[in-house]
């Protein structure tokens, strides 16, 4: 009751979503998980009417039309489930892949008292010109170009109005949502909808912080201090906050326009090798990296540079995981599949569970793929592609970064070949690979390792004694206490403690009518008596309601 009094305010947006579903015939879904009838029971009238045409839709292309009717935080969810192709198959990722923040921009009237509020003053005290048509328009945002005192052209990137209340009731929902689906369904529990809701709704709460993408712009531009092949466009902090992003104007030719590169006179291949550079600095050697890398936040500028804009969405890659890449790499060159299936386990959660002799038999297979080629002839986005299947199929799935990380991957790769049809980016690769290397074993790290491990090995040595003194100091007084959990003994208790409730009602109510017949046998007919009758008529009513409670329970759970 108490959840059902939580999600009162968002009973309408729950509606839409149930609707949406069953219009690209996800109806099934919908009862499975109990949408239906919470909806049925709040009055809400469902349209279960399936057109045919959307019955004949590919699955991929359903979820992905669905996820474009349901607003801006599916769209989101949509583009973050687009990263985990080690979650869904090729054809899956491709069509996730379509989704686009392109929506309709807003009036600038509508956006225009934000913006003094963020700015503390009339935008026309602030910039010497600012145009009131958008540059463009996403789910979370819009930009607007402007020029400040001094003729620097800056774009603002101006939050929507309200969106933060809109994305805080959808991923209210899909918490929710995600719950009921681990435990309504079990066929889709593989695909880990609680990691996955968690990790989108931390992500886009980071991408609603326009400070916080403009801190990871700076932190970049810091990475690449004295790399003049990258531009990263700089904030403008004074007037900077969480719902307006001011950054300099980047003047170039966009990604997607290949047209216009080979009418400037620009050469691809060298566009291709500098895009490359970039990428694998920011996450084999930087370990913090742009996670949507696609062409539309692309701009190439003359003398074959790279500008980089929408910092919203970025990736962090620890010094352990960058080695561990290396160590695939290189059990693949060598043919060594003992060493690639360790690195698939240490990486798929939940490696424990996974047939290993059966894994290695896979992992050996696929590394005769690549017998006696050179590192310098593999197809890493085939690769990382054929790695993330076998991992589906033994129900391993990727940690958050080496997800972002292999997407990131496979984008450049793609978008390298389309500059650059000969683009090898195992080579391109090569160099930061041994890099890596070099880092490792190098006498600076292996004194810090060595010292880290060393004081671990001394404070663990230090507290020993203490830990091992309370223990048995604790088994001494009978304290030390033991907790094993079973879970199918947990769902038998659970049954039993339902039937205990169900039992204890069905005594109150018994209880209940026996006294309110009592009362009510006692009433004579002056005023007190009227009180008593009251009294009784009040017992009979709460009987009544106390049984068709008990009623309801049993046939939710006989339903179940």
């Amino acid at each position: 009751m108490w959840e059902t009094l939580g999600t009162v305010r968002d009973l309408g947006r729950l509606q839409e979503i149930a609707s949406v579903l069953i219009r690209y015939g996800f109806g099934d879904m919908v009862r499975r998980i109990g949408l239906a009838g919470a909806l049925e029971r709040a009055g809400r009238l469902l349209h279960w009417q399936d057109p045919q045409a959307m019955a004949n839709m590919a699955p991929p292309e359903r979820v992905r039309r669905a996820l474009e009717d349901l607003g801006p935080t599916f769209v989101k969810l949509g583009q973050v489930l687009a990263t985990r192709v080690d979650l869904f198959p090729p054809e899956w990722i491709a069509e996730l892949g379509k989704l686009q923040n392109a929506v309709p921009a807003l009036p600038f009237e509508r956006v225009r008292p934000q913006l003094v509020e963020d700015l503390g003053a009339e935008p026309e005290t602030v910039f010497a010109q600012l145009d009131p048509v958008p540059l463009a328009a996403a789910s979370l945002a819009q930009a607007h170009r402007a020029w400040l005192a001094d003729g620097i052209a800056v774009v603002l990137k101006i939050r929507r109005p309200g969106i933060r209340d809109t994305v805080e009731a959808d991923l209210r929902l899909l918490a929710r949502l995600a719950e009921i689906v681990e435990a309504q369904a079990p066929d889709l529990q593989r695909y880990r909808p609680r990691e996955v809701v968690q990790q989108f709704a931390l992500s886009l709460r980071r991408e609603l912080d326009f400070a916080a993408e403009c801190r990871n712009a700076e932190r970049i531009a810091g990475n690449f201090a004295g790399h003049d092949e990258i531009l990263v466009p700089r904030v403008h902090w004074q007037w900077t906050s969480e719902r307006l992003n001011v950054q300099d104007f980047v003047v170039g030719i966009p990604g997607p326009d290949l047209a216009a590169v080979d009418a400037a006179g620009m050469d691809r291949k060298r566009l291709a090798a500098v895009g490359a550079g970039i990428v694998l600095k920011m996450v084999l050697e930087d370990g913090f990296f742009h996670a949507d890398p696609h062409p539309g936040n692309i701009f190439y500028l003359p003398g074959e540079r790279i500008g980089v804009i929408d910092f919203g969405m970025v990736g962090r890659v620890s010094e352990q995981r960058r080695f561990q890449i290396v160590q695939l790499l290189h059990g693949l060159v060598e043919r060594d599949a003992e060493a690639v299936t360790d690195v698939l386990l240490e990486w798929g959660e939940g490696g424990g569970e996974a047939d290993e002799s059966r894994l290695q038999a896979d992992i050996g297979a696929f590394v005769d793929q690549y017998r006696g080629v050179p590192l310098k002839d593999l197809r890493m986005g085939t690769m990382l592609t054929d790695v993330t299947t076998i991992l589906r199929e033994h129900g391993l799935s990727l940690p958050p970064d080496l997800a972002l990380m292999i997407k990131a991957f496979l984008t450049l790769e793609g978008f390298g070949r389309q500059l650059d049809p000969d683009f090898d980016m195992a080579s391109a690769a090569r160099p930061f690979l041994e890099q890596v290397l070099l880092d490792r074993w190098s006498p600076r790290a292996l004194l810090r390792r060595g010292r880290r491990g060393a004081i671990d090995a001394l404070e663990l040595a230090g507290d020993l004694p203490r830990e091992l003194r309370r223990l048995l100091r604790a088994a001494r007084r009978g304290r030390l206490n033991m907790q094993i959990e079973v879970t199918s003994l947990k769902a038998f208790g659970d049954q039993v403690d339902r039937a205990a409730n169900r039992l204890t009602m069905g005594v109150v109510t018994a209880a209940l009518v026996i006294g309110s017949s009592i009362v009510m046998n006692s009433a004579g007919g002056g005023v007190p008596s009227r009180w008593l009758l009251a009294l009784g008529v009040l017992g009979f009513v709460g009987a009544a309601l106390t049984g068709l409670w008990i009623l309801v329970s049993i046939w939710r759970s006989g339903r179940r």
